[in-house]
């Protein structure tokens, strides 16, 4: 399915937003994650599933003030 991850467009095989971002190459990073502009926290992630055409945004957190 398609998904858009940070304005890019990418095939993924998982519907799990835990293993989505593993196969996007996100893994064990520490990240923050939205869907459909929706926060969805580390203990959810299993549980959201992503469909065709959602957006997913993934920022990792800046250092420095």
């Amino acid at each position: 399915m398609t998904i858009v991850c940070n304005g890019r467009k990418h095939e993924v095989h998982n519907l799990a937003l835990s293993q989505i971002l593993i196969e996007l190459g996100y893994g064990q990073l520490t990240i923050a994650t939205a869907v459909n502009g929706r926060f969805v926290p580390v203990r959810k992630r299993a549980s959201v599933l992503l469909k065709e055409g959602d957006m997913l945004e993934v920022v990792a957190p800046r250092q420095g003030g």
